[in-house]
């Protein structure tokens, strides 16, 4: 099966966004996949502001999102835009780093207003970096996650919502491992 880079720009240490992801993670992994997490937020900040791809926390970073087959990009939305932090890990980044590769767009937000940050700031620079497939992404509004002893819970609408794009998120990951394997 495929391996999954579960990517967090989330800046926060109790992140609602990172934690939704970890929680979506296991019903990536229930589908076969190897996921692998990552948040942004703890690679060294001088190395990632000056983008330093030769410091190790970074070059690390670069090779999780070269040899993940799919990616899950998770990012709370800010002023109608995804984190300046995931900015800086997209920014050093080489414009073909997402080539082959199927990505799922997630945000967080606090009000329904921002759900658009997805389809006019996040999925116009995944298209640009060369992914094979950006599958419809999802917004949460922050008040649908609930926090609990290191985990979530997730209101029952926003919940099946996830589930529905996660499943075909895994379906195209699938069928990109299909054509890779005929090729």
């Amino acid at each position: 099966m495929a391996t999954v880079l579960s990517l967090s720009g989330s800046p926060s240490a109790s992140s609602r966004t990172a934690r939704l992801l970890r929680h979506l993670d296991a019903r990536v992994a229930e589908h076969g996949h190897t996921v692998v997490p990552l948040d942004v937020r703890t690679l060294p900040a001088g190395p990632l502001l000056h983008a330093d791809t030769s410091d190790p926390g970074i070059a690390r970073a670069v090779d999780l999102v070269e040899s993940a087959d799919g990616i899950i990009v998770g990012t709370p939305i800010y002023k109608a835009a995804y984190s300046g932090l995931l900015k800086s890990l997209l920014d050093l980044l080489p414009q073909s780093a997402l080539a082959g590769k199927t990505v799922l767009p997630l945000a967080t937000g606090g009000t329904a207003t921002h759900v658009l940050a997805i389809d006019y700031a996040l999925r116009p620079v995944l298209s640009s970096m060369g992914a094979h497939h950006v599958v419809q992404g999802w917004f949460v509004l922050d008040r649908h996650i609930t926090v609990h002893d290191g985990g979530v819970s997730v209101d029952p609408a926003a919940e099946e919502g996830l589930h529905k794009v996660v499943d075909r998120f895994t379906r195209a990951l699938a069928s990109q491992s299909d054509l890779s394997a005929v090729r």
